[in-house]
């Protein structure tokens, strides 16, 4: 008997999709005309911070999203919890030192709204290598709700993807859960980079939807194409298509980048991690300067990096 509790307590169930939810347009309408509600600026790094920047801005999100793989959260935790981020960072200037401790409160916000089992503050605090404390945690917690007026229902990218999904004209020997995990995977990546934010979630949603199908050669194989499908998009989502077809071309080409790194990393034996293989989350703060995680992250950018960043003491 206590083995079978105990068994049932590690069972996490999730509702299915309701399909009268799915198939009422006033919820996706809802969806759309809602998520400028929460739009973070885009330009907060020019007109608010002057301690960060946008690459300090992806190495925690790396971080981040390597603890959420590590402890199997949601595929909603990680791009709500950059939304966080984002919104927080829009309106409240804060130090390089006080960056992965704002990603560690936004972490742990997001999984309380979209976790059945939450992370908890002291698994959190254990990932930074005990860098932070847990009253430092629960103060910013505070801090970050009241700064986002508790608004924290926002509606990320992967709200729109089964909608979309269900109002595409797809073949059943298709399958859409391949396509969606696809798409979840690209959502999932854009949320690291910051030039992603000056595109709405439905936007996004939509582009790695059409990235996945193409990427999986539906357009090949289906009378549509890739500009048929783009057209489909736009009618569901009534996104102007040259928006829809740039921020497609954003994520292929963030897609051929990873690629090639991965191909370059298998081919000298560096084991250069991508997100698919990841193991485990760094357990030790980001200024470490022996934080091989981030030496990954800083060779990735190569040329490009600025040298004061290998500086940085979160």
């Amino acid at each position: 008997m206590d083995l079978l509790c105990c068994e049932t307590t590690e069972t996490e169930c999730r509702a299915y999709a309701d399909p009268a939810l799915l198939g009422d347009d006033r919820v996706l309408q809802n969806l759309l005309q809602t998520e400028e509600r929460y739009a973070p600026s885009r330009s907060y790094f020019e007109c608010v911070q002057r301690d960060i920047s946008p690459l300090m801005r992806k190495i925690v999100a790396e971080w981040m999203l390597e603890v959420c793989e590590e402890q199997k959260c949601q595929d909603e935790v990680f791009p709500l919890s950059m939304n966080y981020v984002d919104r927080f960072l829009s309106i409240c200037p804060i130090r390089k030192s006080q960056l992965q401790l704002l990603g560690t409160a936004c972490l742990l916000l997001a999984s309380k709204l979209r976790e059945t089992s939450p992370l908890t503050a002291e698994v959190l605090v254990f990932y930074t290598d005990n860098s932070i404390t847990l009253d430092d945690l629960w103060r910013w917690e505070q801090l970050v709700v009241s700064k986002l007026k508790w608004e924290l229902s926002a509606v990320t990218p992967g709200d729109f993807l089964m909608h979309i999904l269900s109002r595409l004209s797809m073949p059943c020997t298709w399958d859409t859960v391949m396509v969606r995990r696809h798409a979840q995977t690209f959502i999932a990546l854009s949320a690291r980079e910051y030039k992603f934010s000056m595109y709405t979630p439905s936007m996004i949603a939509a582009a790695s939807v059409a990235a996945a199908l193409h990427g999986l050669n539906w357009t090949g194989k289906s009378d549509y194409g890739l500009a048929g499908l783009l057209d489909e998009l736009t009618r569901i989502t009534a996104i102007e298509q040259d928006y829809l077809q740039g921020c497609l071309q954003q994520i292929e080409e963030m897609i051929a980048q990873a690629a090639h790194v991965s191909t370059e990393s298998s081919g000298n034996g560096s084991g250069h991690q991508t997100m698919s293989t990841v193991s485990s989350a760094p357990q030790r703060p980001l200024g470490d300067q022996n934080n091989t995680s981030q030496e990954k992250i800083l060779e990735h950018e190569k040329a490009g990096t600025p040298t004061d960043v290998r500086d940085v003491h979160f």
